[in-house]
């Protein structure tokens, strides 16, 4: 088993992106990283005011510029979305699960981003057969883009699966990022390499990050 699951996309040279698995050692992460305090919401915040704050900052996304920036954030079912400029100027990562990503975190982050031409990679999440949630999940997607709706089905208990990949896809893809790679790893379907909190809530988290060099 590889101790990383490195990302599979046209980054540019000096990009280097990935993310853990259950083997993963501590060592193999970036020595500078540090982490955001995560609270499902739709903030962004930048790796040197990270840098800066004697604490880790409230936020679920980050955006870098410099040589040296660490953008990383902790997911175990929600989906890790890291972005860079096809140019190799610029960095971000958001945490995205659902209640993020309907309040607008992808949007928010690009928009936070100077470079106009992105590449996005989505990283090991919960696949739509195994994520169930109810009406008011679905609500929130629609009320925004009533295209939303063809990416949840109807189960046999009146509620819905949805496909978080696909809803960010289409976030994505309506600020005209349409580079998307990844997204084809299911958390909850893999326990040995990929943490799942729907699977078992006393788990870890997995660690998608992105530098430049």
């Amino acid at each position: 088993m590889r101790a990383l699951l490195e990302a599979d996309w046209p980054a540019p040279p000096g990009v280097v992106a990935a993310t853990t698995t259950v083997a993963t050692p501590a060592g193999a992460l970036p020595r500078d990283i540090r982490y955001l305090e995560q609270v499902h919401g739709a903030t962004v915040t930048t790796a040197a005011a990270l840098r800066a704050a004697p604490g880790p900052l409230q936020a679920d996304a980050i955006t870098g510029v410099q040589p040296g920036d660490v953008c990383a954030v902790r997911t175990a079912d929600c989906l890790p979305v890291l972005l860079c400029a096809v140019d190799g100027s610029e960095i971000a990562a958001a945490h995205a699960g659902w209640r993020g990503l309907a309040a607008g975190v992808l949007e928010n982050t690009v928009a936070a981003m100077q470079a106009t031409e992105l590449l996005a990679w989505i990283g090991p999440a919960i696949s739509q057969p195994n994520f169930e949630v109810g009406d008011e999940v679905r609500d929130a997607f629609v009320a925004v883009d009533a295209g939303a709706g063809q990416h949840f089905l109807p189960n046999a208990r009146g509620r819905w699966q949805a496909d978080l990949v696909a809803l960010a896809r289409q976030r994505l893809g309506a600020v005209g990022i349409n580079a998307v790679f990844g997204g084809k790893w299911c958390t909850y379907g893999d326990p040995a390499r990929f943490y799942s909190y729907r699977r078992d809530p006393g788990c870890g988290r997995l660690v998608s990050f992105i530098l430049l060099k």
